[in-house]
């Protein structure tokens, strides 16, 4: 099983920035730790090419992106400052995703450890999110010949916004988004598939509308390919997630998830998204979770063999 990092990338935040950078590389280590992952099995991707990029954002913005020609206005839609080192971890990060997906589609499961920038649209960025990896991924595998539909299951607790913006009107890529219906961002795009959840759901009726909402989207998609935008944001205790879910929910998600996948012989390609928990251990326990279960999957695949 391969997991691809970036933590290398540290981006060169100002003191007191609310984004969990540290979270990457708690994940990583959590990873070596517990021996749920081999030093072999963990990679530094490469950058995503121009080509795979250009085939999901605009060339335009692409090269203002790579030459800090973006706008003040621009900068603060998407969070972060601009810095070289911002460009390399945002092509590397959407590098990951594609050289997980060709693993995934050998091994049936492999994982970006970052990803998940689902609020990346064509032209713009926005919430921490510069270069959308799950549309470039799904694209790549399509023009390598690898697939010929892809499905994007989006249980981050907010909207895919810009992965439903870049997919519309690609009936080969389902875009499935489970998400608050008052959270970021507050105007939302159309999925092929939007399950909006009123603040404070808790685990039951969560995992009782995800159930119904996979069944639906699965069914649809038809997909040789899943993408995983799995978010440990919906957690009770998110500073910016205004749902209630418990970790043990969020793992009984993760399970559902995979289960659902593997039942139809979906291999899945898993990325981290959004988790701003109050304590980032909390965060990290989410995403460790989500990994445990990926591999969990895996192992009962080579012990059916």
């Amino acid at each position: 099983m391969k997991f691809y990092f970036t933590d290398n990338y540290i981006l060169p935040l100002p003191e007191g920035h609310h984004f969990p950078m540290s979270k990457y590389r708690r994940l990583r280590q959590r990873l070596l730790d517990t021996g749920l992952a081999a030093p072999h099995e963990l990679e530094i991707p490469g950058p995503a090419t121009d080509e795979e990029v250009l085939r999901v954002h605009d060339a335009d913005y692409l090269q203002r992106v790579q030459y800090g020609m973006l706008t003040e206005a621009e900068m603060r839609r998407i969070g972060f400052p601009w810095s070289a080192e911002m460009v390399v971890r945002s092509r590397c990060s959407a590098g990951a995703t594609v050289q997980a997906c060709r693993h995934a589609l050998v091994d049936g499961v492999a994982v970006n450890l970052a990803g998940g920038t689902h609020h990346a649209f064509r032209d713009a960025g926005e919430g921490f999110c510069i270069l959308n990896d799950a549309a470039i991924a799904a694209r790549a595998m399509q023009a390598e010949g690898r697939i010929a539909r892809a499905i994007v299951i989006d249980c981050d607790v907010h909207q895919g916004n810009g992965t439903a913006s870049i997919l519309r009107g690609d009936d080969t890529i389902f875009t499935f988004s489970i998400h608050g219906a008052n959270n970021f961002p507050l105007r939302k795009e159309q999925s092929d598939l939007d399950v909006e959840l009123p603040d404070g759901t808790e685990d039951e009726a969560y995992l009782d509308a995800l159930a119904h909402g996979l069944e639906i989207a699965l069914s649809h998609a038809e997909a040789d390919l899943a993408i995983y935008v799995s978010g440990a944001d919906p957690y009770r205790d998110d500073r910016f997630g205004r749902l209630k879910l418990t970790k043990q929910g969020l793992s009984r998600r993760d399970a559902m998830v995979f289960g659902q996948c593997k039942r139809r012989g979906i291999p899945v390609t898993v990325t981290m998204a959004g988790g701003y928990s109050r304590d980032v251990g909390d965060t990290v326990d989410i995403h460790y979770e989500t990994l445990r279960l990926a591999r969990a999957m895996l192992l009962r695949e080579e012990e059916g063999m």
